[in-house]
């Protein structure tokens, strides 16, 4: 028997799932819209070769969703969507798939709006701009928020300091050895400031030149892509592929804490709650990654408002989301609670509390 839409355990109250095909270009995609409750849904749009159109939707349910509580948690003013392109992004690119895509985008009316992700560029996204206005992380213009790498390194900087001050009671990172899965975009800016306050780095990645290059700014110590779980680290930094923290992983890692840029990093929900018994502190990914997402948030805002991007709401965003994590680690020994189940009871609670007062309005109206 086959399994429908909304048997999917992904399928999560989902307000709406759009199917989009253009004959003329070759377009399949899904456009996922979790939950409009805090604004409209914003998530990144993936173009990848999915094995089949079922582990297309799967993908994009589960990252919709996922993102509704990253936006909730980092206190944006926004909901959750996303999207997936079916189709391999080396080949099967072009200015009028992404234009078809746009006009895909603006069918829904601004519930959903568009960013980059894997497989997604910049320019991808510039293409989709040229004939809809619901596309956000452009790099020209007064609105736009550029590359929004180095906020998310700057967000997962800060969290290592939080993680630094709980467990070592130290404001640097001084004596403390990292190991960092991926130095890609986010990777570098975070090995440079992790240097900078004092760890010391054991790094791997599958670009080697690039490896080799950030590795010698930053006195590090190189190793192979999987021998970077055996590393004898305080902290592990998962900032590449998710779903590392797995069963296959779980009795390699010595570090006492996981805070990385990785998206999905818990295989399972199970796994955080192993961690969390086995006293090993991980702050929970979509908290620290948020800067990114904050970022492309400033972007709408100034879209909102007529106004510019404007790096001190971005600022006064990401030290509230650092609160936020704070506030995580403190329920979470206080409760006696894993990380994850925190962050995600305070996401929870902030997009019903959003739903709640939606009703009320619409009642009042």
């Amino acid at each position: 028997m086959s399994m429908t839409l909304f048997d999917s355990p992904s399928f999560a109250n989902h307000e709406g799932v759009h199917a989009v095909f253009d004959e003329k270009t070759g377009l399949r995609a899904i456009i996922a819209v979790h939950s409009t409750a805090r604004g409209p849904a914003v998530g990144g749009t993936r173009m990848w070769n999915y094995a089949s159109s079922a582990e297309a939707l799967e993908d994009v349910l589960r990252l919709s969703k996922g993102m509704s509580y990253k936006n909730a948690v980092a206190d944006l003013e926004m909901g959750g969507g996303k999207s997936v392109i079916i189709g391999d992004s080396r080949t099967q690119k072009t200015p009028e798939l992404f234009a078809a895509f746009g006009r895909a985008v603006s069918t829904l009316g601004g519930i959903y709006y568009a960013a980059e992700d894997v497989g997604v560029s910049v320019a991808d996204i510039a293409e989709a701009r040229k004939v809809t206005p619901y596309v956000l992380g452009l790099s020209d213009g007064p609105e736009a928020s550029g590359d929004p790498s180095p906020v998310t390194a700057e967000g997962v900087f800060r969290s290592t300091l939080t993680v630094a001050r709980r467990l070592w009671k130290q404001d640097d990172l001084t004596g403390l050895t990292i190991a960092l899965q991926g130095i890609g975009h986010v990777g570098g800016y975070l090995a440079d400031k992790l240097h900078a306050a004092g760890a010391k780095l054991v790094m791997t990645d599958v670009n080697t030149a690039l490896l080799a290059e950030v590795a010698a700014r930053t006195n590090a110590e190189i190793v192979a892509p999987d021998a970077i779980y055996d590393v004898k680290a305080d902290i592990y930094a998962p900032c590449a592929l998710g779903a590392t923290l797995n069963p296959q992983t779980l009795d390699r890692i010595s570090a006492k804490a996981v805070v990385g840029a990785a998206n999905n990093q818990l295989a399972t929900p199970e796994i955080g709650r192993i961690l969390f018994e086995r006293g090993v502190l991980y702050a929970p990914d979509y908290v620290v990654n948020g800067g990114g997402i904050i970022n492309v948030a400033s972007e709408l805002n100034a879209r909102n408002t007529g106004g510019a991007y404007d790096p001190a709401w971005v600022e006064g965003k990401l030290s509230r989301l650092m609160e936020t994590l704070d506030e995580v680690l403190e329920r979470s020994a206080s409760e006696g609670r894993p990380t994850h189940e925190i962050a995600d009871a305070i996401a929870e609670a902030r997009i019903n509390a959003a739903r709640a007062e939606k009703a009320e309005q619409l009642k009042a109206a």
